[in-house]
C-alpha cells in the first residue's frame, strides 16, 4: 500500500505542488482583516487591536457581531472551497485501484493535505506579511469537510468546556489537543475495525491531525499563560 501511494505521488508530484499553493494561497486570503479595514474605513488592522490576532474572536471583540459572523464564515467557506479544488484536481488521477474503499481514503487523504495548507496560509497569509490567525476555525472546517464524525465530537467537546467556562481560547486548546485522539479513535474503529482494514488512511489522518492540533496548540501559547495565570477573559462582544 505505501508503495501504492509513493508510485501516486511520485507520477503526480506537480499535482500535490499545485493544490499546496493553491490551498495556501486561498488560506492567505484573511477576512478578519478585510472586514476590519472595509469597517473602520481603512483606518484600523484588526492587528493592532485587542489581543492582536487576526481571527473570529479579536473581531468580535474589536469591532463587532457582524464582522465577527462574517469573518467566521469566510475562514470556514475558504477551507472547504480550497479542499474540494483539491478533491477537483485530483479527480483527474487515474489512480492504480478502482476500489472504492479506497478511493473514499485516498480522497480523505488529499482533503488533509490541502486543509493543513490552508491552515499555514491563514496563519501566515502572503498578502498580510505572513502575519494571521491561529486557524482555529479554518480547521474547524477541515473537520466538517474530511470527516463529519471528528467534527462532531470536536464541537461537542468545544461547547461544553465553553458553556462552563465562557472562555474560547480553553475550548479551542482543548480541541486542538483532542484533534488526533478523536480522529484515531473514530477511523481507527469504523474505517478499520469495522469496515474494510484501511490502516494507512488511518495513520495518514491521525497524523495530519496531530500536525494541525500541535500548531494550533503552539499558536495559543499567550493565551495558554494567560489561563494559567488566571488572567484569559471571557467572551465579549463589542456593542
Amino acid at each position: 500500500m505505501i508503495q501504492m501511494l509513493w508510485g501516486i505521488f511520485a507520477a503526480n508530484w506537480y499535482m500535490f505542488l499545485a493544490v499546496a499553493v493553491t490551498a495556501y494561497l486561498i488560506g492567505s486570503i484573511n477576512p478578519a482583516v478585510i472586514v476590519t479595514r472595509v469597517v473602520t474605513k481603512g483606518k484600523s488592522d484588526i492587528r493592532d487591536m485587542g489581543s492582536g490576532n487576526a481571527g473570529f474572536t479579536n473581531v468580535l471583540r474589536s469591532v463587532g457581531k457582524v464582522p465577527a459572523v462574517i469573518t467566521i464564515v469566510c475562514d470556514a467557506l475558504k477551507c472547504i472551497a480550497a479542499v474540494f479544488i483539491a478533491v477537483w484536481i485530483f479527480s483527474f488521477v487515474k489512480l492504480p485501484s478502482d476500489d472504492p474503499w479506497f478511493v473514499r481514503c485516498f480522497t480523505a487523504c488529499i482533503k488533509y493535505f490541502a486543509g493543513v495548507f490552508c491552515i499555514l496560509g491563514h496563519s501566515f497569509p502572503v498578502y498580510f506579511h505572513f502575519k494571521g490567525g491561529k486557524g482555529i476555525v479554518t480547521a474547524a472546517a477541515l473537520m466538517l469537510a474530511s470527516d463529519w464524525r471528528v467534527f462532531a465530537a470536536i464541537l461537542a467537546t468545544f461547547l461544553v468546556i465553553f458553556i462552563i467556562g465562557k472562555i474560547i481560547s480553553r475550548a479551542s486548546i482543548a480541541g486542538a489537543l483532542l484533534y488526533a485522539p478523536y480522529t484515531f479513535i473514530i477511523t481507527f474503529v469504523f474505517d478499520h475495525l469495522l469496515t474494510q482494514p484501511c490502516l494507512w488512511y488511518v495513520l495518514i489522518a491521525t497524523f495530519s491531525a496531530l500536525v494541525i492540533g500541535i500548531f494550533a496548540t503552539v499558536k495559543h501559547k499567550d493565551n495558554i499563560k494567560r489561563l494559567m495565570n488566571g488572567e484569559e477573559k471571557k467572551i465579549t462582544a463589542k456593542k
